[in-house]
């Protein structure tokens, strides 16, 4: 049988921007970690510090689909490099007024500038949705794309933090700097895959949250979201409670692990279901990994459930993005994209701090509820937009203009 991953390959200039994608989406998982433990440093308070990777996070959450709106509107060659310029120089901003001392609005004030981020993973999403829509092929890229997501989350913390630790307090936010300017340089300059851009009176009006298929599966993914937040900081306080509080990093490498070989295999086969059915399987199954957390009995056996519930993570992910693909229309494919990991990104924040505060007061194995009560969210909205979308139901799926008729064949 021949391998999916070399047939996705096949295409020239797909090794280009994959790498340089790859390179210049490690800032995202690199900075925010790199703020706190950059101020822990330096300020000697962890709340400023929290606060202003908090900052950070919630501007590129609210920003980077506007930058994909005007992607989609202009072109990722003219509109990355001025996003990128903007997040370098907010960044370079915080740095220096990090490095001097300078007054505590200041670090919010560049840290929102900084959040201007471009969503890489979507703009290489939308390279290869524009080689492979419609064919097999996509699946197989989608998931190679989850696989890279969850290696930069894996790779990019502890550089940024042993680089600050080991070297001076700007160090790990400089390195992330340093991959968003070499990675965004690289991508634009690949012209060759670049989408192209659609004629202005192609395009519908108004923002992709209009569409109700789109709006279900932010929803879906920010209990995904939720849940792995959710998880990160349980797994710690879990483990210190345990005493062996090194073991956290075990247990959430081997949830990473499980959705990485998932998520390669996954694309590796074919499978005839439904999109809809795919999504409402793995919504089913990714709820149904959390419930046995609550009755963790130690190290090992939460380490076990760990792996068992990442296995459902990228499946499901990768399901859902592409439903997603064919939900919104392709003039308006990148900004949908990027809602889509947003609202991924919303929820892990919301899930580490909501289960944060009820390890605190009601102890650790309360923390897992928040993870199963992600779960029935996950659910709810898949059974949801299941019904609709298999039945192709126009206040589900259909789009308001001719213009948007990708969007109704998500059940085929």
């Amino acid at each position: 049988m021949a391998n999916p991953y070399s047939q996705i390959f096949a295409a020239k200039g797909t090794v280009g921007f994959t790498l340089a994608g790859l390179v210049s989406r490690l800032p995202l998982s690199m900075m925010g970690i790199g703020i706190i433990t950059m101020l822990a440093q330096s300020r000697g308070s962890y709340g400023l510090a929290g606060g202003v990777a908090a900052a950070f996070t919630l501007a590129s959450a609210l920003l980077a689909p506007q930058v994909s709106r005007f992607v989609d509107r202009f072109g990722q060659s003219r509109v990355l490099p001025a996003a990128a310029t903007l997040s370098l120089l907010g960044t370079s901003a915080l740095l220096i007024s990090t490095h001097w001392q300078a007054p505590d609005w200041t670090l919010f004030a560049f840290a929102i500038l900084a959040g201007c981020t471009p969503s890489m993973s979507a703009m290489t999403r939308a390279r290869w949705t524009e080689l492979y829509r419609g064919r097999p092929e996509l699946k197989t890229a989608f998931s190679l794309e989850s696989v890279f997501d969850e290696i930069c989350f894996i790779i990019g913390p502890p550089i940024a933090v042993g680089l600050s630790v080991g070297l001076f307090p700007e160090a790990g936010p400089l390195a992330a700097a340093i991959c968003l300017a070499v990675g965004v340089t690289a991508f634009v300059l690949q012209t060759r895959t670049e989408p192209p851009v659609k004629p202005a009176e192609t395009i519908a009006p108004g923002s992709v949250l209009r569409y109700p298929a789109l709006r279900v599966l932010i929803v879906a993914l920010a209990g995904m979201g939720v849940i792995v937040g959710t998880i990160d900081v349980v797994s710690v306080a879990f483990a210190e409670a345990e005493g062996r509080p090194a073991a956290a990093s075990l247990v959430l490498s081997l949830y990473a692990l499980g959705s990485c070989i998932a998520g390669l295999a996954f694309g590796a086969v074919r499978i005839g279901l439904p999109l809809p059915k795919l999504f409402l399987i793995g919504a089913g199954m990714t709820a149904a990994s959390t419930l046995p957390l609550l009755f963790a009995g130690g190290i090992s056996s939460l380490a076990v459930m760990m792996f068992v519930s990442g296995v459902f993570f990228a499946p499901t992910m990768i399901v859902a993005l592409s439903i997603g693909e064919v939900a919104v229309p392709p003039s308006k494919l990148t900004e949908g994209l990027t809602w889509l990991t947003t609202g991924l990104g919303i929820g892990v924040a919301a899930g580490a701090a909501v289960s944060g505060g009820v390890v605190a007061r009601f102890g650790v194995p309360a923390g897992f509820t928040i993870a199963l009560a992600a779960g029935a969210l996950i659910v709810g909205a898949a059974v949801w937009g299941y019904r609709g979308l298999s039945r192709g139901e126009p206040d589900v799926a259909a789009a308001p203009r001719a213009e948007d008729a990708s969007a109704v064949t998500v059940q085929n």
